[in-house]
């Protein structure tokens, strides 16, 4: 119990800076996509045991009661029973029969529809499985793409609070010559302007910050995250072989699920054509037969009851049934066409978000080399700006312009870089090895 109240708050509020393995682990032991995967595993074994327990039959209590307009004798009489007069009229007979006992009935044979059966639901089993690996890489590209969005957030914000900082500055710099009748009053009130609307945008990301750790603690599944450990991006450019990868690919479990999914079609035509060959089936009884003697028995009144058994075999065959059969037997044909169809687009589709996720890794390492550039230059430009402002060569409109590029850039350099890193998440999402 002492261990339960440390644990659950330590869990549920992350109120130290954690790290984006962490939640990763946390997630994938808490996050209720996880839970509801692990229980389409079992509810798929539990369906296999169904399916396995069919074959051995079911054993069944019954019993009865039935009014007769005449009477009826408690069992079936031989004829020389019969022939017997005094043995004739010793026999119970009564209107109110009434019957309990125990039968087991079992198929032996069914066309093979319950080992096709059987077959389905070891697919279907594996199926869940790999269903639920690709539910744990989706939730940890999720994390990870959202935790990513968290860091760059923040540093846009800080880049923004500094940014705003420089305003003030710039502010407090321009009322004093203002006052002392070196810059004229519209200066000042377009850089107090200027500086409203940054001091805005910068509640407006913090906000943003707020929003994206919320909605990263409900993925997790806990409660609250209070900060986040930095991670190391290192940018550098990406050499992907797609027809490599391609071939690596046939590992899958979005593979592995398209073509489990081929041969459950196959067993399900099995199936559909169980139909078509005879059913043989054992039943048997054991019990009972009881009820009062009618008013024509010479022991009228008396219960009596008689012991029953019964051991039989039962087989059908179907000669015709209108073209039921061949019509199940061809949309399992149709089922399995359309499976065929689903793992070659699997395929395709694999191959397409290979090459997208690989060119725009390329486009992110290309933005961010090109955003270093654009930063350098800004920081020139605002440098010749702020010198041109103080001698009165250009207008307080191009030293905001400069400072507001300069911005810009750092913001682009920012969401490139962790871009980059979230292209890298990306490949490893497509290719499952994200969760390893």
């Amino acid at each position: 119990m002492i261990k339960k109240l440390i644990i659950v708050p330590l869990m549920s509020y992350m109120t130290w800076a954690v790290s984006l393995p962490s939640l990763v682990n946390i997630g994938l032991e808490k996050s209720s996509v996880v839970h509801k995967s692990s229980l389409d595993i079992e509810s798929a074994k539990l369906k296999r045991d169904e399916v396995e327990a069919s074959k051995l039959g079911s054993v069944d209590l019954v019993a009865s009661y039935t009014r007769f307009n005449l009477p009826r004798t408690l069992a079936p009489l031989t004829p020389s029973t019969m022939r017997d007069p005094i043995a004739a009229a010793s026999v119970a007979t009564t209107q109110n029969l009434f019957g309990t006992g125990v039968t087991y009935s079992v198929p032996l044979f069914t066309g093979f529809a319950q080992t096709a059966d059987i077959e389905m639901t070891a697919l279907s089993r594996q199926i869940a499985q790999s269903k639920s690996v690709l539910s744990k890489e989706q939730l940890v590209y999720n994390i990870r793409s959202l935790y990513l969005t968290i860091l760059a957030t923040q540093e846009m914000h800080q880049a923004q609070k500094s940014y705003v900082k420089r305003l003030k500055v710039l502010n407090d710099l321009i009322a004093t010559e203002v006052r002392l009748g070196k810059k004229a009053q519209i200066d000042l009130l377009k850089a107090q302007s200027d500086y409203q609307a940054n001091l805005s945008y910068l509640e407006i990301i913090q906000s943003n910050i707020i929003i994206a750790k919320a909605s990263l603690a409900t993925l997790v599944g806990i409660k609250e995250i209070d900060r986040l450990k930095a991670i190391s991006v290192v940018v550098k450019n990406p050499n992907q072989n797609i027809e490599r990868l391609l071939r690596d690919a046939s590992q899958l479990h979005k593979i592995d699920i398209s073509q489990l999914n081929l041969k459950k079609a196959d067993k399900s035509i099995k199936k559909s054509g169980a139909s078509k060959l005879p059913q043989v089936s054992l039943s048997s009884y054991y019990g009972h037969n009881y009820g009062p003697n009618d008013s024509s028995n010479v022991n009228s009144g008396d219960w009596e009851d008689e012991r029953n058994w019964q051991i039989g075999l039962n087989a059908k065959w179907n000669l015709f049934d209108f073209g039921k059969s061949d019509a199940t037997i061809q949309e399992a044909k149709i089922a399995k066409m359309k499976s065929k169809i689903d793992y070659e687009q699997t395929l395709l589709d694999l191959r397409k978000s290979l090459v997208e996720g690989s060119e725009k890794l390329k486009q992110s390492y290309t933005t961010y080399q090109s955003s270093i550039l654009q930063l350098d230059l800004a920081k020139e430009s605002e440098n010749i700006e702020s010198v041109r402002y103080q001698n009165d060569v250009s207008t307080l409109n191009d030293l905001l312009y400069a400072k507001s590029k300069t911005n810009l850039a750092t913001a682009k350099l920012i969401e490139s870089k962790y871009n980059y890193q979230k292209g890298k998440y990306y490949m490893d999402y497509l290719l499952e090895r994200g969760a390893k």
